[in-house]
């Protein structure tokens, strides 16, 4: 885990990630970006910088963008997609919270509209309740299709 002191530049923590990455010969970094709100401008430009720094320091990267969103959030979903997207390169969605009455069903909107696709729902907080997305079962639930008939 590499981290810096509250407060500290993003990009900074993220040059020093893939750095860390690449010296320790990891196949694998993930990078939480968590907190930035695409009403505020300025987190948003320090995605943008984010994002740049691992292209630059790692060419080809990175090679997910998965933009989390709350099932719950409904309509406001689909113009968090397009700033993001406007932002970064978005290559898939994680949805989470679909362990309530939320069935997060904007993201038909947002695969129809921008061609994102849904890669991982979130059904609750442990670590097995994340999972691949299956289509066919989030049609379903959504149109509340009982499997068992």
């Amino acid at each position: 885990m590499i981290k810096h002191q509250e407060g500290s530049d993003p990009g900074a923590v993220a040059y020093d990630a893939v750095h860390a990455a690449r010296s320790r010969n990891v196949d694998v970094l993930l990078m939480d970006t968590a907190g930035r709100l695409h009403t505020k401008s300025n987190l948003m430009d320090e995605l943008k910088k984010v994002y740049k720094i691992i292209a630059r320091e790692m060419p080809g990267a990175p090679h997910e963008v998965l933009l989390v969103l709350d099932a719950t959030t409904g309509q406001n979903a689909l113009n968090q997609a397009k700033i993001f997207s406007e932002a970064v390169n978005v290559s898939g969605i994680a949805l989470t919270k679909l362990d309530g009455t939320a069935k997060g069903g904007v993201v038909t909107a947002i695969v129809t509209e921008m061609a994102i696709p849904v890669k991982l729902i979130g059904i609750g907080e442990a670590m097995d309740d994340l999972r691949q997305f299956d289509p066919k079962d989030f049609i379903d639930a959504l149109y509340g299709v009982n499997k068992d008939e």
